[in-house]
């Protein structure tokens, strides 16, 4: 039957690509107000094109902030198990709009490239994982499986109605795996699944001195600069060695297993890689991990933005009444994000002058996630990429975080299997970004692969 299937698809194929297209158009940028309009019209046409894929019940979940899309195909049959699929239908900002070779929101296709904002980031994958539903029930036959959909609205603001929505519908949301296609391909040819990410601890730090900016020449010299002290506080934050020095930091750091270290040395992630990468001299880090391990087994401390006094053109001679400083650190397992909001502010009672007052504000903040390589759900994937790629994909654990991911664990009880069909260079977040199609094509066939794998492991 599984032929019947992947036939359908093919020969939609044209029509499953004109849906994007419609779905691409809408301009549903989560970041801005002017465009509520669009979220709404957004979900909208997802939950009307789920019902047209199959799904019995689709409905859009108004939230705080933007709606959130649910979609379900029961099997009705009581013992089947059931695949929930995680997607987002906001898009980044286009900005800026001059470096764009066409308009961001109308399609175009070049050299079976689709250009569009949100074409790879996730709209793509969005249409991917339904069309592949809709592919497995055109044949009207009885397959044991139980499918959902979650589509969210609000991923690239940092999804704040989700966790609420995922506490509250807990048993409409009840699942055995979730699918969640916001990663990607190492290449064209070499398919992927990301097993862990790392969490997020996010902190703005502001620091106070003179009641108001002072004239450099009459109390320079008697007033400790608030940009100063902000300096030599962060320059405490790592050592000689490269470890982060706030107190306790590392207490729960698990030691990377061999295999691990191993798995992540066949990447041949190298140092001139990232050092062609990114343009920089020299890599920096903990001493006694490669740049690879660095990224994704150790967690790091990062400046993300200093601010203080007068920065504009000419002279400005001014002792700046205060200083601020964004700070992320990316956490691994077991770190948890309110421990480390309490070994930073214990490091900053031990090491900020007495001569300034400060305050800390959390921004953001969510645990890491592990997916065993070995659970059977994955081993289903592994097995779906192989027979379309001819090849087994590569395991990889990313340095970045997808907050869904650990929320579906804590608030669901539930594991993620995260793969996609973008590729690197698909400029996500950037102007031109792109989605190519024949791999986006591929990844449809692996998701009905996938499927047809899960219904054949769950009747064991």
């Amino acid at each position: 039957m599984i032929e019947e299937v992947l036939h359908y698809a093919h020969v939609n194929k044209d029509k499953f690509i004109e849906d994007l297209r419609d779905f691409i158009r809408i301009k549903s940028i989560s970041t801005d107000p002017h465009h509520i309009p669009d979220m709404e019209k957004a979900a909208h046409w997802l939950a009307e094109t789920l019902k047209k894929s199959g799904c019995q019940n689709s409905r859009v979940y108004k939230t705080s902030g933007h709606p959130i899309v649910f979609g379900n195909f029961h099997s009705g049959q009581p013992h089947a198990r059931t695949v929930l699929i995680y997607g987002h239908y906001d898009v980044q900002p286009v900005d800026p709009l001059n470096l764009w070779n066409s308009d961001p929101f109308e399609p175009i296709i070049i050299n079976d490239q689709l250009f569009a904002r949100g074409a790879s980031d996730m709209k793509g994958q969005v249409i991917a994982s339904i069309k592949a539903v809709e592919a497995v029930l055109s044949q009207k036959e009885e397959i044991p499986l139980n499918i959902k959909f979650i589509i969210e609205g609000e991923e690239e603001v940092g999804s704040p109605s989700l966790p609420e929505f995922l506490k509250s519908h807990r048993e409409l949301l009840q699942c055995d795996i979730v699918l969640n296609l916001d990663a990607g391909m190492l290449s064209v040819s070499t398919p992927a699944i990301t097993y862990g990410l790392r969490g997020l601890a996010y902190f703005e730090l502001r620091i106070t001195g003179p009641k108001q900016d002072l004239h450099s020449g009459q109390y320079g010299g008697i007033i400790h600069n608030p940009a100063q002290a902000l300096c030599e506080v962060i320059a405490k934050m790592h050592d000689d060695q490269g470890k982060v020095t706030l107190p306790g930091f590392y207490e729960n750091v698990r030691s990377a297993s061999p295999e691990e270290r191993e798995r992540l040395a066949a990447l041949k992630q190298e140092d001139a890689i990232f050092i062609q990468q990114t343009g920089v001299k020299k890599l920096w880090g903990e001493k006694g991990y490669s740049a690879i391990e660095r990224i994704t087994l150790r967690p790091s401390l990062e400046i993300n933005g200093v601010n203080s006094g007068f920065s504009g053109s000419g002279a400005k001679t001014v002792i700046p009444s205060s200083a601020t400083a964004k700070i992320s650190m990316r956490l691994v397992p077991d770190q948890d994000p309110a421990e480390v909001r309490d070994q930073m502010e214990d490091f900053l009672k031990e090491n900020m002058p007495d001569t300034v007052q400060w305050e800390l504000l959390e921004l953001a903040g969510g645990p890491a996630s592990l997916t065993d390589p070995n659970r059977q759900e994955v081993q289903a994937m592994v097995d779906a990429l192989a027979k379309v790629w001819g090849q087994k994909p590569i395991f990889q654990r990313s340095g970045g975080s997808i907050p869904v991911v650990a929320q579906m664990q804590t608030y669901l009880g539930v594991d993620s299997i995260l793969t996609g069909f973008g590729l690197p260079d698909d400029n996500i977040h950037a102007p031109n970004e792109k989605l190519h199609l024949p791999t986006w094509s591929d990844g449809i066939d692996a998701i009905i692969h996938f499927l047809y794998n899960l219904v054949k492991l769950y009747a064991v």
